[in-house]
């Protein structure tokens, strides 16, 4: 059975006292009931202290929010991923939308993120998505199907099953327009299935994609209800506890 998981991305929000503050809220808060995956992602200069702070708390991990496509050298603000596993992160979130447009990150270069990660034993949140011109030309899937398989199709089955995938539908982030549960279903299930192509049916099934849209305490029941929504990439609700405990509980 696939892992439920919700993952909150906090991007460059919080210091250091605000995230150990969070965090502390989150674990002193944590349902007893509920069988779900939590990954806290702060910046690069709190993983070790977030890390520290989540070491020993059943089924709540740690996660960078990217990582270099080389292992060291004379790359000036870079951050490798063995320097991330050596601060006891557990994932990486890798081709997150913001970061692709950012730095022009090509598939090519998603997958060599990927390779480095899991040579250090590190596992990843792949983020993949269209934006709302690719929705509108009915050209998204196309677009998804090469992202999916251009970085993640490489890899072995074993290797893939070290991998997270997030739906992020761009269009629906911050342009007013609301993703449905019906149209996240459609584009987890459409991923769902290309795994199944090039894999088999046994990884498909087990091999967690969340959903990486607007999802918050109101909508995130009936968004993870949905047969093939595994759980969610949270953003700005991700900052708050209260409503990231709602959303766990949403399960």
């Amino acid at each position: 059975m696939r892992k439920k998981i919700v993952a909150g991305n906090w991007k460059m929000n919080l210091e250091r006292n605000e995230s150990i503050s969070l965090v502390n809220s989150i674990i002193n808060n944590l349902p007893s009931n509920v069988d779900v995956d939590i990954i806290l992602s702060p910046t690069f200069i709190d993983l070790y202290k977030i890390s520290k702070l989540c070491r020993n708390i059943d089924n709540l991990y740690v996660s960078a929010q990217d990582c270099s496509t080389e292992d060291r050298g004379a790359f000036t603000s870079q951050i490798s991923a063995r320097m991330i596993a050596a601060v006891n992160a557990n994932y990486v979130i890798l081709g997150h939308s913001e970061t692709r447009e950012a730095y022009n990150y090509t598939n090519k270069d998603i997958y060599n993120k990927i390779v480095c990660c899991l040579k250090n034993n590190l596992q990843i949140i792949f983020c993949c998505g269209e934006d709302l011109n690719k929705r509108k030309e009915k050209n998204h899937l196309k677009w998804i199907a090469s992202q999916v398989s251009e970085s993640l199709f490489n890899l072995t089955a074993e290797e893939l099953s070290n991998v997270v995938i997030a739906y992020e539908p761009i269009w629906a982030i911050g342009t007013g327009i609301t993703a449905s549960p019906q149209e996240a279903q459609e584009i987890h299930a459409f991923i769902r299935g290309l795994i199944r192509d090039k894999y088999n049916s046994k990884l498909a099934n087990d091999i967690s994609i969340i959903y990486g849209g607007s999802c918050n305490p109101s909508n995130s029941h009936i968004i993870f209800n949905q047969s093939d929504v595994d759980g969610g990439l949270i953003g700005g609700a991700s900052l708050d506890s209260t409503d990231f405990i709602n959303i766990i509980q949403s399960f």
